[in-house]
């Protein structure tokens, strides 16, 4: 069974839309029951840091999901706001994140003559860094749709799955063992984000 979390943090009948798609059901919950009988998870969310993780918190979620991840290894994937809640912090607020990846979610920094607007909006591509299962098969020229004004950066440069150019490379995706994150959101990015999900359900 594929869960996607529910903490009321995320738009997440889209990601269910395409999930079925590609002719995977998965189950919207909020239920610990379910979760903890979960073969993968679905970390999704959107706005603030803070506020993710309080939303996390007031669920009682944490201790069931931190087994599952943790102990038992189950494959978790973050998108968006839910892989900056991988973290162990963030600039953006004083919450303490998951910590299930060691490293920080900033705000990105521009020179002002440089001209970049803030929040990082549309299309972009990415470039793979290491062998990982969620851009199996992707063509060289993939592209996915982002909207974020933070990004994570992480302490063990093992862990950066993929990077992105705006204004500088930033860390767009990562990966440790049964953990990954996606920094874009594969359920708006077409053809490009059905492949991802669908590896990450068939491959990862």
């Amino acid at each position: 069974m594929l869960v996607i979390v529910d903490c009321g943090i995320g738009n997440l009948g889209s990601i269910q839309n395409m999930l079925k798609r590609i002719g995977v059901r998965a189950t919207v919950s909020s239920d610990p029951a379910v979760i903890e009988a979960a073969e993968k998870l679905f970390l999704p969310g959107v706005g603030a840091f803070d506020s993710g993780m309080q939303a996390l918190n007031q669920s009682g979620l944490i201790p069931v999901l931190n087994k599952k991840v943790l102990k038992d290894k189950t494959p978790v994937l973050g998108i968006c706001l839910g892989m900056q809640l991988l973290s162990k912090k963030s600039e953006e607020g004083k919450l303490p994140g998951l910590g299930w990846i060691q490293g920080e979610t900033v705000r990105f920094k521009f020179n002002p003559k440089m001209g970049l607007k803030i929040p990082h909006m549309g299309w972009n591509r990415v470039s793979i860094q290491q062998e990982d299962p969620l851009f199996s098969g992707m063509p060289d020229d993939s592209r996915f749709y982002f909207v974020h004004s933070y990004h994570v950066v992480c302490q063990n440069p093992s862990d950066v799955a993929a990077t992105t150019p705006y204004g500088y490379d930033f860390t767009s995706s990562v990966a440790k063992g049964n953990i990954f994150g996606v920094q874009f959101h594969p359920e708006k990015s077409h053809s490009f984000g059905m492949k991802l999900l669908e590896n990450f359900v068939r491959k990862a």
